[in-house]
C-alpha cells in the first residue's frame, strides 16, 4: 500500500462527524444581451468579433479580413477560401507556417469571450500552430457564463477540447504584454 493510502486510511479512521454536502448556490452573472457582451469581451481580450450579416458572403469576409494569408488552412466545406484542409496532415508539425486557420466552435461565453472547441479536426495542433485564427461560431450559440458552457458540454462526451479566449499571450513581471507568445497572434470570431 502506498503511503498516500495509508494516510487516506488513517485519516477516515479519525474521522467522528460526518457532514453533508452543503448545497451550493451560484449568482453566476447574466447578461441582458449576451451576443453584444460576446462581442465587447472578445474585442477587450485582445481578439476580434463580428456577426456576419444577411446576404454576406462568410469566404469573402474572411479574405478581406486576412488579404496577405496565403495558406488558409479548413477542413468545412463552406470555406471554400481554405488552400489546405488540415485533416490531410499526417504530422502535425507539417501544419507549422500554416497563416490562418479557420475552425468550427461550438459554445461563446459572454463572460470572458471564450469559445469552447471540440477537437473537430485530425491534428489539433492547428488550433495553435497557425499565425491567425478564425472561429466560426453560431450566434445563437452564446450562454452568459462559465457555469452555463459547462453544462452544455457535460454529456457530450469530447475527448480533446478548448476554450480560447483572443489570442495567445503572456505578460512578465516586468508587465510587458506579449501577444501571440504561444499560440495565434490574432482571433476572430465570426458569428
Amino acid at each position: 500500500m502506498s503511503l498516500k493510502n495509508d494516510i487516506i486510511d488513517n485519516i477516515r479512521r479519525h474521522v467522528q462527524t460526518e457532514y453533508d454536502m452543503p448545497e451550493i448556490r451560484l449568482e453566476a452573472v447574466s447578461y441582458d444581451n449576451p451576443l453584444s457582451e460576446f462581442v465587447e469581451t472578445s474585442r477587450f481580450v485582445g481578439g476580434d468579433a463580428l456577426i456576419l450579416k444577411d446576404g454576406e458572403d462568410i469566404n469573402t469576409v474572411i479574405r478581406t479580413l486576412y488579404p496577405d494569408a496565403v495558406t488558409i488552412a479548413s477542413n468545412m466545406p463552406e470555406i471554400t477560401v481554405a488552400t489546405c484542409n488540415p485533416d490531410e496532415a499526417d504530422d502535425p508539425h507539417s501544419l507549422n507556417g500554416i497563416d490562418l486557420a479557420v475552425v468550427k466552435g461550438e459554445i461563446g461565453v459572454a463572460e470572458n469571450g471564450c469559445v469552447w472547441i471540440p477537437q473537430n479536426v485530425r491534428q489539433k495542433a492547428i488550433y495553435f500552430i497557425a499565425e491567425n485564427l478564425v472561429i466560426i461560431l453560431d450566434k445563437n450559440k452564446i450562454v452568459n457564463n462559465m457555469h452555463e458552457a459547462y453544462e452544455h458540454i457535460a454529456d457530450t462526451g469530447y475527448g480533446f477540447g478548448v476554450f480560447i479566449s483572443g489570442p495567445s499571450k503572456t505578460a512578465d513581471i516586468e508587465q510587458a504584454l506579449v501577444i501571440g507568445a504561444h499560440g495565434a497572434k490574432s482571433v476572430m470570431v465570426i458569428l
